[in-house]
């Protein structure tokens, strides 16, 4: 998964967020290294440092660096960090020209600036969901969908409330379908194994993410519409029309930046694909739209703003976000293993053989190992806000001065792993979250545009969905070890994310 507002999934019941702590957990936590954030003080202030070069030039520069640069996206932003000794500085943001009006960003590269990003009193979210440029409403039937919408705008509100529809209405449909999908998935994976030795989970994974969202959001099943089994290969198709100028594809560096960096891809081509899936959605989805005209959105708005949330925020979400969570528990190894699938068997057995939400609560371990790897890996790196006033920007060590509708950028890699938050921020460890240190560093985690300690609201660009992903995720790991006792993969890079082979599954054996 992926508003500026991130991977925009609709909210499930409050409680899937429920948060039981155990003595086993309070116990493993006492294992980890303390990690402590200073509390808040007054900042000597400081010039925002760095610069942006020569018009064009300056831009060009920083988009060749970013995406074929050594160190790739990562070393592009630490380079700058280094260079002029602060987590707060001034560059050029891809795509530059000439996709993008003006590249220019104050980037907030640390745990303490990133914030600001959050507060909607004092940035402004207007089209800034993919950044520096939005993609043409042609992609979107000609609205502008909730992710480009301000809370300020009057529509903001209305589209929101129908996203915590969307999810909510069907709620007691999501644990059985994604058991059902799931358990499907698992068995495909196991006969590609059984046939050839390895299964790229990514495959798979695409059909069971479109397939669970359309049967437990709306109740039916795409691959027995018009649809078929085209829907994940027309999603893809269509996100590549909209994020095209902030991909790396791997295709030679001239002909990839000439063709994707520097000019948008015509939304004509992609036309007919998208049709289909809207025509799908208007069948589909006439519960929900109904309820949007209640709230006093037109049909047609209703359509493709529930398109969008399912398929580039729910699908894309679930596209780039499972097969990483798989990745890193994947490397986690068999002792962790061991200790996830003892933990998810004993608290499904102590609820008669059933996943429930009671039975979700009470596996600690399965909840910290994915709030792990949304702070180590968080599916949407990017957020960006315009400054409404001038304003003071804090880093850990000093306040900068950003004037009246400068932009700010923030990459949420670099603030989730923050060594002055996080304790060994380069490893993945899945008690991270464990006991009361680890829930106070929940509020670090910041995958959702808003700290995971908070609920996304009417007035504010938290991703609406923020509690079903983090469920849906839980599901995921409860389901994998239900079945199997430990598992290999390895792993290559993609456009979106971790390119995942699974090589082994080992069956449960107890």
């Amino acid at each position: 998964m992926a508003t500026a507002t991130y991977l925009s999934f609709s909210a499930a019941p409050p409680s899937a967020c429920s948060r039981r702590q155990t003595t086993r957990a309070a116990a493993s936590a006492t294992d980890r290294p303390r990690e402590v954030v200073s509390p808040k003080r007054r900042l000597p202030l400081r010039k925002v440092p760095g610069d942006y070069g020569p018009p064009v030039v300056g831009a060009l520069r920083d988009r060749l660096e970013y995406f074929y640069g050594p160190g790739g996206r990562d070393g592009f932003f630490t380079s700058r960090v280094r260079a002029h000794g602060s987590t707060v500085v001034r560059l050029n943001m891809p795509p530059g020209p000439f996709v993008a009006r003006d590249p220019r960003v104050v980037a907030l590269l640390d745990a303490a600036s990133f914030p600001v990003l959050f507060d909607t009193s004092l940035v402004d979210k207007t089209d800034l969901f993919t950044g520096t440029f939005m993609p043409s409403t042609d992609l979107t039937g000609g609205y502008r969908v909730l992710s480009y919408v301000d809370p300020s705008e009057p529509n903001h509100g209305p589209l929101k409330t129908l996203l915590f529809y969307l999810l909510s209405h069907r709620r007691q449909h999501v644990i059985p379908k994604f058991r059902e999908v799931f358990g499907d998935l698992f068995s495909l994976i196991e006969n590609e194994l059984a046939r050839v030795g390895k299964a790229d989970f990514g495959h798979y994974n695409d059909a069971a993410a479109f397939s669970f969202l359309c049967q437990a959001l709306l109740g039916r099943d795409p691959t027995e519409s018009a649809l078929q089994g085209d829907g994940p290969k027309l999603i893809t198709k269509w996100v590549l029309f909209q994020l095209s100028p902030l991909l790396n594809l791997g295709l030679p560096k001239l002909v990839e930046d000439s063709l994707l960096h520097s000019f948008r891809l015509p939304p004509a081509l992609v036309k007919k694909d998208y049709d289909r899936l809207a025509d799908f959605f208007r069948d589909a989805a006439r519960g929900v739209v109904d309820e949007a005209e209640r709230l006093g959105i037109s049909r047609e708005e209703a359509v493709h703003n529930i398109l969008f949330a399912m398929c580039f925020n729910s699908f894309g979400g679930m596209k780039i976000l499972f097969p990483s969570l798989v990745k890193w528990l994947g490397r986690a190894g068999a002792r962790t293993h061991g200790r996830l699938a003892t933990e998810v068997r004993d608290a499904v057995r102590a609820h008669g053989g059933e996943v429930t939400m009671k039975a979700l609560s009470e596996m600690p371990l399965v909840k910290s190992a994915v709030y792990e790897a949304l702070r180590i890996e968080p599916p949407v790196a990017m957020q960006y806000g315009r400054a409404k006033r001038d304003m003071v920007v804090e880093s850990h060590d000093y306040g900068f001065e950003v004037r009246e509708g400068e932009m700010l950028f923030g990459y949420q890699p670099m603030a989730t792993k923050d060594p002055r938050v996080f304790a060994r921020p380069e490893e993945y460890l899945p008690d991270r979250f464990l006991g009361e240190d680890g829930a106070h560093l929940l509020r670090h985690v910041v995958w959702s545009n808003g700290p995971e300690t908070a609920s996304p609201t009417l007035q504010d660009k938290q991703c609406a969905g923020k509690d079903f992903v983090v469920l849906i995720a839980r599901l995921l790991v409860a389901e994998l070890f239900l079945r199997y006792d430990s598992f290999d993969v390895q792993v290559g890079a993609s456009a979106l994310g971790s390119s995942v082979t699974i090589t082994s599954l080992k069956k449960a054996t107890f």
